[in-house]
């Protein structure tokens, strides 16, 4: 249980060393799997089918000890040209000791259930840069921050943008992102609904053909409401990222994020760990078949 952050720091840095270097890249990118808690615009080809595993980690509040890691597994399949869906389920672990406003508890549970679509309007190959629109839908019984059962739903709604600007060699990316969310808990019978939207901004350099090294950029505003009523807080996360291709068929990506400026609201505070973590850290590994 006893989990930290650099324990995802470690692992990018023995990815890194043991990466093969026999794996040739294809000429381009292909953004769909390459950034950490971005997304690009190529959803893959008609046909393809893929397993994917996604490991994310969120870890300090504003006080105690706070520890929360969810294990996703999803099924990508193309079924029509520039359409891609997803599913997937997901289970979380809470290590939470004497945070405030958030009850102390060690559990691993059974999460929920999501569904990803993503359409791509523009393909970077014949337009100035690619575009797509993506909405992940999830339903679950345990809140992702606070580890409390009940009834949540949310979408997630991302607008993404990448454009080459070295060809093959430097790629960037833009998400806009809003997600509605709302929760009713078990125990407490209380009813929330919440929206966050955010801007990120990413960039990846070829360092190897099999091997990309680059960082993301994101920040967030939180509020009340579903409709951006009352504003709540924000913050400015930052870190790096690495994709290693493996083989032909499998591929790693590695992200770690550190709150590097945030204020709740009505405080004064240079970082909000009221509504957003400390560090972020993801693990991403998907392989076709």
């Amino acid at each position: 249980m006893r989990l930290g952050a650099a324990t995802f720091r470690t692992a990018i840095a023995c990815t890194v060393a043991l990466a093969p270097a026999s794996v040739s890249a294809e000429e381009g990118f292909d953004t769909e799997h390459i950034f950490g808690f971005m997304i690009g615009s190529d959803v893959g080809n008609v046909g393809e089918r893929e397993f994917q595993t996604e490991t994310t980690g969120r870890f300090g509040k504003g006080g105690g000890s706070y520890r929360a890691v969810g294990q996703q597994v999803e099924i990508e399949v193309v079924p029509l040209p520039n359409f891609r869906v997803e599913v997937g389920g997901s289970a979380t672990l809470h290590d939470i000791t004497g945070v405030p406003d958030i009850d102390d508890r060690r559990q691993f549970n059974f999460q929920g259930l999501a569904l990803d679509l993503r359409y791509r309007l523009l393909d970077r190959g014949s337009a100035p840069f690619g575009l797509t629109i993506a909405a992940e839908t999830h339903g679950d019984r345990i809140d992702e921050i606070s580890g409390a059962k009940g009834r949540m739903y949310g979408t997630d709604f991302t607008l993404a943008l990448d454009r080459e600007l070295v060809p093959n060699v430097v790629i960037g990316a833009l998400n806009l992102i809003y997600q509605p969310e709302w929760a009713r808990f078990e125990v407490s019978g209380l009813s929330e609904k919440s929206s966050t939207i955010g801007a990120a901004f990413a960039g990846m350099v070829r360092v190897r053909p099999d091997f990309l090294l680059g960082g993301e950029l994101r920040y967030f505003r939180q509020y009340d409401g579903i409709g951006l009523g009352e504003f709540s807080g924000q913050a400015l996360f930052v870190g790096p990222t690495a994709y290693v291709q493996l083989s032909e068929q499998s591929r790693l990506t590695l992200s770690w994020s550190m709150q590097a400026w945030g204020r709740p609201a009505g405080s004064g505070a240079n970082l909000d760990l009221v509504n957003f973590e400390r560090h972020q850290a993801r693990l991403v590994f998907g392989v076709n078949f």
